[in-house]
C-alpha cells in the first residue's frame, strides 16, 4: 500500500509519501480499504514532536493519523464475517496510522455510515462532529438566544453555526477573509463578519450587552473583545485556543463567564460507559438526518504535507480530509 510516513520531527515537508508494508487485522479486528482519513490540528503538533494528549510518546517513523472511512476489505480471527464489505468509519484512538489506504482497528470502533454520507463527510463526522456535540452539550442553544462562533468556517465552526440556527438561535459568525466569510453566510449565519477587519467590532455594536452564547475555539483579543458582548448571565463556552498557547490560566478567561470543556469536562457531560462512543454516534446521526452537513477540504493523500501547511496556515475551509 502507499502511506504516508514521518521519519523525523519536523516541518510538514518531513512527511513523505511512500510505500508500505500492507497491515494485517489481529484478533477481533477488521482492515479497512481507506477512502478518507481526516487530518487534525493535532496532527500537525505531534508532527513537529510536541508530545499531546497520548499516554506515550510518537515511536518513529510513523504513519499519523486517528480518522478513517472506507470500506472494510479483511477481517481478523473471531470477527464477524457480515462486516465484510461494509461501509465504515472510525476513530482509531491514539493509535496511529490513518493516513494510508489501509488501516486496521478493533471493530467496536465501527460505526456503519449512514447512506447519505460519503466517506469524506463521515470522517467530519467521527472527529470533528463529535467534539460539536460535545461542546453543544454544555450549553444548548435555543429561541431567543443570540450566538457567536469564531472561525465559523473551520470545521467544528461550521458545525456550530448551523446546530444554532436548527435550534431557533440567531447566530453571529465570525471568519477571517471575503471569501470565508462569505461561506459562513451561505452556510447559515444571520450575520458574517470578517476579523481581519481592525474595526470588525464595531460591526457587533449593536449586539453589545445582548450575546447570550460564545462558541469559542479562537481565544486571544478575539474572545476578550466577545466576552464584553456578553449579556448578564451570558455563556462563554470555550473549547481550544488556535490564537494562543493552549493553558487554562490564559488570561481572556473571565471568571463566573468562561467554562473551559476540553478533555475531560466534555466526557464527563456526555456521560454513559464510552461517553465518545455517544457523542460519534450522535454526530452520524445528526448528518445522517440531515440537520447537519459537514465542510470538507479535499487533500490527495500524497499531498499530505501540502495539507498540514494549509491547515497551520489557516488555509482551510471545513475539516480537511485525505483521500487515497
Amino acid at each position: 500500500m502507499h502511506a504516508i510516513r514521518l521519519h523525523t520531527f519536523g516541518p510538514a515537508e518531513n512527511l513523505t509519501y511512500e510505500e508500505a508494508e500492507d497491515p494485517r487485522p489481529g484478533p477481533g479486528q477488521v482492515r479497512i480499504a481507506v477512502r478518507a482519513a481526516g487530518v487534525h490540528l493535532l496532527d500537525t503538533a505531534l508532527r513537529e514532536g510536541v508530545q499531546g494528549p497520548a499516554p506515550t510518546p510518537v515511536d518513529l517513523p510513523t504513519i499519523p493519523g486517528r480518522e478513517v472511512a472506507g470500506v472494510v476489505d479483511a477481517l481478523g480471527e473471531g470477527t464477524p464475517t457480515n462486516l465484510l464489505g461494509r461501509r465504515v468509519v472510525a476513530h482509531l484512538g491514539f493509535v496511529p496510522g490513518g493516513y494510508a489506504e489501509l488501516a486496521v482497528t478493533d471493530t467496536d470502533r465501527l460505526h456503519e455510515i449512514p447512506e447519505r454520507l460519503d466517506f469524506a463527510e463521515a470522517v467530519a463526522m467521527i472527529g470533528t462532529g463529535r467534539t460539536a456535540m460535545g461542546i453543544v452539550g454544555f450549553a444548548e442553544p435555543g429561541p431567543g438566544d443570540l450566538v457567536v462562533v469564531p472561525a465559523a468556517a473551520g470545521g467544528i465552526g461550521t458545525l456550530l453555526v448551523q446546530y444554532a440556527g436548527n435550534a431557533g438561535a440567531t447566530v453571529i459568525g465570525l471568519a477571517g477573509g471575503p471569501a470565508k466569510t462569505a461561506r459562513v453566510a451561505a452556510g447559515g449565519a444571520d450575520v458574517a463578519v470578517d476579523y481581519t477587519d481592525p474595526r470588525w467590532p464595531e460591526r457587533l455594536d449593536a449586539h453589545r450587552g445582548k450575546v447570550t452564547l460564545v462558541y469559542d475555539g479562537v481565544g486571544g483579543d478575539i474572545a476578550r473583545a466577545l466576552i464584553g458582548l456578553l449579556a448578564p448571565g451570558g455563556r462563554h463556552i470555550v473549547f481550544g485556543w488556535s490564537a494562543q498557547g493552549i493553558g487554562s490560566d490564559s488570561p481572556y478567561l473571565a471568571e463566573g463567564v468562561s467554562t473551559n470543556v476540553l478533555g475531560p469536562e466534555m466526557l464527563r457531560k456526555a456521560g454513559g460507559p464510552n461517553p465518545l462512543r455517544t457523542l460519534e454516534l450522535r454526530a452520524l446521526t445528526e448528518a445522517g438526518e440531515g440537520r447537519l452537513t459537514p465542510a470538507v477540504h479535499r487533500f490527495p493523500l500524497s499531498e499530505a504535507a501540502a495539507a498540514h501547511r494549509a491547515l497551520e496556515n489557516r488555509g482551510t475551509t471545513g475539516k480537511v480530509v485525505l483521500e487515497p
